[in-house]
Protein backbone atom coordinates (compact mmCIF):
# COMPACT_ATOMS: atom_id res chain seq x y z
CA UNK A 1 0.00 0.00 0.00
CA UNK A 2 1.28 3.44 -1.29
CA UNK A 3 2.35 5.98 1.42
CA UNK A 4 -0.61 8.11 2.09
CA UNK A 5 -0.06 12.12 0.96
CA UNK A 6 0.36 14.53 3.66
CA UNK A 7 -2.77 15.71 5.19
CA UNK A 8 -3.21 19.30 4.39
CA UNK A 9 -6.92 20.91 4.62
CA UNK A 10 -6.99 23.34 1.20
CA UNK A 11 -9.39 26.16 -0.09
CA UNK A 12 -12.27 25.35 -2.62
CA UNK A 13 -15.60 26.74 -3.66
CA UNK A 14 -17.91 25.24 -5.71
CA UNK A 15 -20.08 27.54 -7.95
CA UNK A 16 -23.19 28.86 -6.38
CA UNK A 17 -25.95 29.57 -8.98
CA UNK A 18 -28.05 31.71 -5.87
CA UNK A 19 -28.46 33.02 -2.65
CA UNK A 20 -30.87 34.42 -0.09
CA UNK A 21 -30.32 35.71 3.36
CA UNK A 22 -33.38 34.36 5.07
CA UNK A 23 -32.15 35.65 8.70
CA UNK A 24 -30.46 38.71 9.33
CA UNK A 25 -29.46 39.20 12.90
CA UNK A 26 -27.17 41.31 14.95
CA UNK A 27 -23.52 39.11 15.00
CA UNK A 28 -24.91 36.21 12.88
CA UNK A 29 -27.28 35.06 9.97
CA UNK A 30 -28.67 32.18 8.15
CA UNK A 31 -27.62 31.75 4.52
CA UNK A 32 -29.04 29.77 1.91
CA UNK A 33 -26.88 28.68 -1.20
CA UNK A 34 -27.50 26.62 -4.13
CA UNK A 35 -24.30 24.93 -5.19
CA UNK A 36 -23.38 22.93 -8.21
CA UNK A 37 -22.34 19.36 -7.20
CA UNK A 38 -19.66 17.66 -8.74
CA UNK A 39 -22.46 15.35 -11.05
CA UNK A 40 -24.26 18.26 -12.31
CA UNK A 41 -27.14 18.39 -9.60
CA UNK A 42 -27.74 21.48 -7.50
CA UNK A 43 -28.19 21.48 -4.00
CA UNK A 44 -29.10 23.70 -1.57
CA UNK A 45 -27.49 24.29 1.65
CA UNK A 46 -28.29 26.63 4.56
CA UNK A 47 -25.99 27.49 7.06
CA UNK A 48 -24.85 30.04 9.39
CA UNK A 49 -22.80 33.22 8.75
CA UNK A 50 -20.54 33.95 11.62
CA UNK A 51 -17.93 36.54 12.11
CA UNK A 52 -15.39 34.14 13.74
CA UNK A 53 -14.09 33.93 17.59
CA UNK A 54 -11.53 33.47 19.45
CA UNK A 55 -10.73 31.44 22.57
CA UNK A 56 -8.06 31.70 25.28
CA UNK A 57 -6.22 28.78 27.09
CA UNK A 58 -4.33 30.69 29.94
CA UNK A 59 -1.91 28.68 31.79
CA UNK A 60 -0.45 29.75 35.34
CA UNK A 61 2.69 29.01 37.12
CA UNK A 62 1.26 25.74 38.99
CA UNK A 63 -0.07 24.26 35.57
CA UNK A 64 -3.52 25.58 36.23
CA UNK A 65 -6.08 26.72 33.54
CA UNK A 66 -8.13 29.57 33.80
CA UNK A 67 -11.98 28.64 33.42
CA UNK A 68 -15.63 30.03 33.75
CA UNK A 69 -18.99 28.74 34.00
CA UNK A 70 -21.42 30.23 31.86
CA UNK A 71 -24.94 29.33 30.81
CA UNK A 72 -25.72 28.39 27.03
CA UNK A 73 -29.14 28.59 26.71
CA UNK A 74 -29.40 26.98 23.21
CA UNK A 75 -27.68 23.60 24.99
CA UNK A 76 -29.69 24.52 27.96
CA UNK A 77 -26.33 23.42 29.64
CA UNK A 78 -24.14 25.42 32.38
CA UNK A 79 -20.75 24.74 30.49
CA UNK A 80 -17.06 25.28 32.04
CA UNK A 81 -15.47 27.19 29.41
CA UNK A 82 -12.42 29.06 28.34
CA UNK A 83 -12.28 33.27 28.10
CA UNK A 84 -13.63 33.47 24.14
CA UNK A 85 -15.45 35.89 21.99
CA UNK A 86 -16.08 37.46 18.78
CA UNK A 87 -14.18 38.96 16.36
CA UNK A 88 -16.50 42.06 16.60
CA UNK A 89 -14.48 44.14 13.85
CA UNK A 90 -13.70 42.77 10.16
CA UNK A 91 -10.12 42.19 9.93
CA UNK A 92 -9.67 42.87 13.17
CA UNK A 93 -5.77 41.38 14.92
CA UNK A 94 -7.70 37.91 16.79
CA UNK A 95 -4.07 38.27 19.17
CA UNK A 96 -5.84 41.93 20.03
CA UNK A 97 -9.14 40.31 20.50
CA UNK A 98 -8.08 37.31 22.43
CA UNK A 99 -5.61 39.78 25.06
CA UNK A 100 -9.52 41.52 25.13
CA UNK A 101 -11.67 38.39 25.97
CA UNK A 102 -9.01 37.84 28.80
CA UNK A 103 -9.23 40.84 30.16
CA UNK A 104 -12.72 41.59 30.28
CA UNK A 105 -14.15 37.81 31.14
CA UNK A 106 -10.93 36.88 33.80
CA UNK A 107 -9.43 40.17 34.50
CA UNK A 108 -6.16 39.25 33.66
CA UNK A 109 -3.11 39.55 31.26
CA UNK A 110 -0.23 37.86 30.01
CA UNK A 111 3.23 38.25 28.43
CA UNK A 112 3.62 34.88 25.98
CA UNK A 113 1.58 33.91 23.60
CA UNK A 114 1.46 31.58 21.12
CA UNK A 115 -1.56 30.07 18.60
CA UNK A 116 -2.43 26.79 19.65
CA UNK A 117 -4.97 25.61 17.36
CA UNK A 118 -7.38 26.80 14.51
CA UNK A 119 -10.48 25.30 13.94
CA UNK A 120 -13.90 25.14 11.98
CA UNK A 121 -16.46 24.73 14.61
CA UNK A 122 -19.27 23.21 12.62
CA UNK A 123 -18.21 23.30 9.40
CA UNK A 124 -21.39 21.28 7.81
CA UNK A 125 -24.03 24.15 8.92
CA UNK A 126 -21.77 27.35 9.98
CA UNK A 127 -18.65 29.15 8.74
CA UNK A 128 -17.32 29.87 12.50
CA UNK A 129 -13.56 29.58 12.42
CA UNK A 130 -12.25 29.85 15.95
CA UNK A 131 -8.35 30.08 17.10
CA UNK A 132 -7.47 29.10 20.19
CA UNK A 133 -4.04 31.13 22.35
CA UNK A 134 -1.85 29.82 24.38
CA UNK A 135 -1.61 32.35 27.58
CA UNK A 136 1.73 32.21 30.01
CA UNK A 137 3.00 34.28 32.12
CA UNK A 138 -0.21 35.11 33.85
CA UNK A 139 -0.77 38.12 36.65
CA UNK A 140 -4.04 39.89 37.31
CA UNK A 141 -4.72 42.73 35.25
CA UNK A 142 -4.53 46.33 36.72
CA UNK A 143 -7.34 48.91 36.78
CA UNK A 144 -11.17 48.45 37.40
CA UNK A 145 -12.56 44.79 36.67
CA UNK A 146 -15.06 45.43 33.50
CA UNK A 147 -18.67 45.54 34.13
CA UNK A 148 -20.15 42.35 33.17
CA UNK A 149 -23.95 41.68 31.76
CA UNK A 150 -26.61 38.95 30.88
CA UNK A 151 -25.46 35.38 31.18
CA UNK A 152 -21.60 36.87 32.18
CA UNK A 153 -23.09 38.22 35.08
CA UNK A 154 -23.48 34.81 36.41
CA UNK A 155 -20.37 32.95 35.61
CA UNK A 156 -18.14 31.57 38.30
CA UNK A 157 -13.99 31.84 37.90
CA UNK A 158 -11.93 28.73 39.00
CA UNK A 159 -8.51 27.43 37.60
CA UNK A 160 -8.15 23.95 37.13
CA UNK A 161 -4.97 21.67 36.24
CA UNK A 162 -4.78 21.26 33.01
CA UNK A 163 -5.06 17.18 33.66
CA UNK A 164 -8.42 17.38 35.49
CA UNK A 165 -9.34 19.20 32.17
CA UNK A 166 -8.40 16.70 29.85
CA UNK A 167 -9.29 14.02 31.71
CA UNK A 168 -12.71 15.65 32.70
CA UNK A 169 -13.04 15.96 28.61
CA UNK A 170 -12.31 12.59 27.95
CA UNK A 171 -15.40 10.99 30.68
CA UNK A 172 -17.77 13.14 29.25
CA UNK A 173 -17.88 16.03 32.08
CA UNK A 174 -16.99 18.79 29.86
CA UNK A 175 -18.39 19.67 27.09
CA UNK A 176 -17.24 22.72 25.38
CA UNK A 177 -15.77 22.49 22.36
CA UNK A 178 -13.09 24.97 22.62
CA UNK A 179 -12.08 24.15 26.31
CA UNK A 180 -11.97 20.61 25.03
CA UNK A 181 -10.06 21.34 22.02
CA UNK A 182 -7.69 23.29 23.84
CA UNK A 183 -6.96 21.20 26.69
CA UNK A 184 -6.32 18.42 23.98
CA UNK A 185 -4.46 19.95 21.90
CA UNK A 186 -1.91 21.96 24.82
CA UNK A 187 -1.63 18.15 25.97
CA UNK A 188 -0.63 17.04 22.23
CA UNK A 189 2.07 19.57 22.23
CA UNK A 190 3.89 18.87 25.49
CA UNK A 191 3.92 15.32 24.05
CA UNK A 192 5.64 16.44 20.93
CA UNK A 193 9.88 16.34 19.68
CA UNK A 194 9.33 20.13 19.77
CA UNK A 195 7.42 20.81 22.75
CA UNK A 196 5.74 24.14 23.28
CA UNK A 197 8.36 25.72 21.58
CA UNK A 198 6.94 24.14 18.38
CA UNK A 199 3.54 26.23 18.59
CA UNK A 200 3.38 28.80 16.24
CA UNK A 201 3.79 32.54 16.81
CA UNK A 202 0.80 34.15 18.60
CA UNK A 203 0.54 36.66 14.82
CA UNK A 204 0.63 33.53 12.43
CA UNK A 205 -1.03 33.53 9.57
CA UNK A 206 -5.17 32.73 9.42
CA UNK A 207 -6.39 31.99 5.97
CA UNK A 208 -9.58 31.55 7.30
CA UNK A 209 -10.02 35.28 8.79
CA UNK A 210 -7.26 37.12 7.32
CA UNK A 211 -5.71 40.35 9.15
CA UNK A 212 -3.21 42.57 9.44
CA UNK A 213 -0.20 41.89 11.52
CA UNK A 214 0.48 44.65 14.38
Amino acid sequence: MAEHPELVDVPEEWRVTGTATPFQGKKTSVRTDDVVMPDGGVARRDYQVHPGSVAVLALDEEDRVLVLSQYRHPVRWKLWEIPAGLLDVPGENPLHAAERELYEEAHVQATDWRVLVDVYTTPGGCDEAVRIFLARGVTEAEGERFAVFAEEAAMELARVPLDELVQGALAGRLHNNCLVVGALALHAARSSAEGLEGLRPAEAPWPARPFQPS
